[in-house]
């Protein structure tokens, strides 16, 4: 007993040698080689320490020692590990370090984070209120497709002080050629509703002797096109040629339609000083320069503009337009017009029933102006295509206005496959005759786009 007494009493003298020593080096170590390698260094010391303190220690004491080491060799081990392992990053200053200290928000004040959903909330409120193509046709018909009271008045105001000046220049220049009173269509002239962005009418009537000139009808000229007409000349082997103030607008004995428009051309467009009228009436009228047209834009602060001069014989109930399209079929041609006749029996239809025939039209109207792939689906097509549709449906109240907007797409497609659209009050005309075979490919498919997709048109 005495001896093992001695051999710990040793083993501890030895171990305190072998601490300071240790002590000692590590002490140095970490003044040379820094934190990370101090501890390396520390670990290999320990290591052999405990394997010196192994071979002298008795084998119950071993086992206990071997477990003690694994634990504390592999816990030390991955402090290291950890300590070498992770960068010293400096500490760089937040961004709200640079400003005050933030108090925490009081019990009535918004947290944060409401500040962050307020910004989907506003987004919310900038989308369309619209779901439905229900909803959505009204909406446009509401802000495209008509103006206020206001604008329609000043529309209306604007367009009459035209027509005076206009009227007062053919009778002071041309008093050679008989012109009737200008009459006013388009919105104007009948119970359309009105939109800021719109088109009107002057009607120019031309004056002719009955007993000197002969409506005929398109079925019996050469063309057969039943709804272009001639106007011919007759009696002249008694009533020569200029007896008549409209014999130099003649070719071939028959009355030119295009001679009549290039004349006027040449006065209304150039001879009258149209920026000085739009000066005196506060708005910009400018002529557009174009020999088969004639036709102003007028733009005001509050309203655009675009008015057609056309020019027009009647007899009887017969009303021809002076006609002059590059793709008509034939020059010197008179167009018969059913204008008068279709708005009447479209306001007829409505205040039976109570529907929206013409409000349908006049949306399908605003787009067609608004899509540049529809712009030659003109307003008689609407109205003629709206007018064989109500023959067969008869329910044209207003919960329906969607599914008779599509079925009017619909009819229209189907007409344009076949090529043909009949007039509704001459069922012998073809309203499709002038159209080439590329437009009416072009109209099928932009039709079928706003078939399939109307939301993208009723933007407004």
């Amino acid at each position: 007993m005495a001896e093992l007494h001695v051999q710990k009493k040793g083993k501890k003298q030895d171990d305190s040698g072998i601490g300071s020593v240790l002590d000692f080096l590590l002490a140095n170590a970490r003044v040379v080689l820094g934190v990370g390698g101090a501890a390396m260094l520390g670990i290999a010391t320990l290591a052999v320490k405990r394997l010196i303190d192994r071979a002298a220690s008795p084998p119950e004491e071993k086992e206990a020692e071997e477990k003690l080491e694994e634990k504390s060799f592999e816990e030390t081990w991955k402090e290291a590990v950890l300590l070498k392992a992770s960068p010293k990053f400096s500490r760089k200053p937040n961004r709200i370090d640079l400003g005050e200290a933030i108090s925490p928000p009081e019990p009535s004040e918004p947290v944060s984070i409401c500040t962050e959903q307020r910004e989907p909330a506003d987004e919310l409120k900038k989308l369309p209120i619209c779901f439905t193509l229900q909803e959505q046709l009204l909406h446009y018909s509401t802000h495209r497709a008509s103006a206020s009271g206001s604008q329609e008045q000043l529309g209306s105001h604007l367009v009459l002080d035209i027509m005076s000046e206009l009227q007062d220049f053919l009778r002071a220049k041309h008093p050679h050629m008989p012109f009737s009173a200008l009459q006013l269509g388009g919105v104007f002239g009948s119970c359309l509703s009105f939109s800021c962005s719109d088109h009107c009418c002057f009607s120019l009537p031309l004056a002719l002797e009955p007993d000197l000139w002969q409506f005929i009808p398109g079925h019996e000229t050469i063309l057969n096109d039943a709804q272009f007409w001639m106007v011919r000349r007759t009696d002249l082997e008694y009533a020569a040629r200029g007896s008549s103030p409209w014999d130099r607008f003649m070719v071939g004995g028959y009355l030119s339609s295009r001679t009549i428009v290039e004349s006027l051309h040449r006065s209304i467009m150039v001879c009258i000083n149209w920026p000085a009228i739009g000066a005196m009436l506060d708005c910009i009228i400018q002529p557009v320069i174009a020999p088969n047209d004639l036709k102003l834009e007028v733009t005001h602060s509050k309203l655009k503009l675009i008015i057609h001069i056309l020019p027009t014989v009647a007899m009887g109930d017969v009303m021809l337009l002076a006609h002059h399209h590059p793709n008509a079929p034939g020059e010197n041609l008179w167009q018969q017009s059913f204008y008068k006749e279709e708005i009447r029996r479209l306001q007829e239809l409505d205040d039976e029933d109570g529907g929206v025939r013409r409000l349908c039209f006049r949306i399908l109207q605003e787009i067609c102006r608004d899509n540049p792939d529809l712009s030659l689906l003109s307003a008689a097509h609407l109205r003629n295509a709206i007018l064989h549709l109500s023959d067969s449906t008869s329910d044209w109240t207003e919960p329906q206005l969607a599914d008779r907007f599509l079925q009017v797409i619909g009819e229209l497609i189907g007409y344009l496959e076949e090529g043909v659209l009949p007039g509704y009050f001459n069922s012998r005309a073809n309203l499709f005759s002038c159209l080439r075979e590329r437009d009416i490919e072009e109209l099928g498919f932009g039709l079928f786009q706003v078939f399939s997709e109307p939301e993208s048109v009723l933007k407004t």
